[in-house]
């Protein structure tokens, strides 16, 4: 097995919890997409105050996969 030593360790919080994310990336990347999360959660936290933290996070999920989808399609020239 290799070992990659280009990983780096770096520490987020999103809705009040901390997280070790250990990726190739650069801390401020990880940061950022912490945080786009983190504001995403609190949007949809807003509109369904009443969610707990796994449905919350997998319609958070839902809403990324979403964008992220209609931006590919778009980018492609579908």
């Amino acid at each position: 097995m290799e070992k990659n030593n280009n990983k780096k360790r770096t520490t987020v919080r999103i809705q009040g919890q901390t997280y070790k994310v250990v990726s190739s990336e650069e801390p401020a990347h990880v940061k950022e997409v912490a945080s786009y999360m983190n504001e995403k959660m609190e949007e949809l936290k807003k509109r369904n105050p009443y969610l707990d933290s796994t449905k919350l996070a997998v319609l958070t999920a839902l809403n990324i996969a979403d964008e992220y989808l209609k931006l590919k399609r778009q980018y492609e020239g579908e």
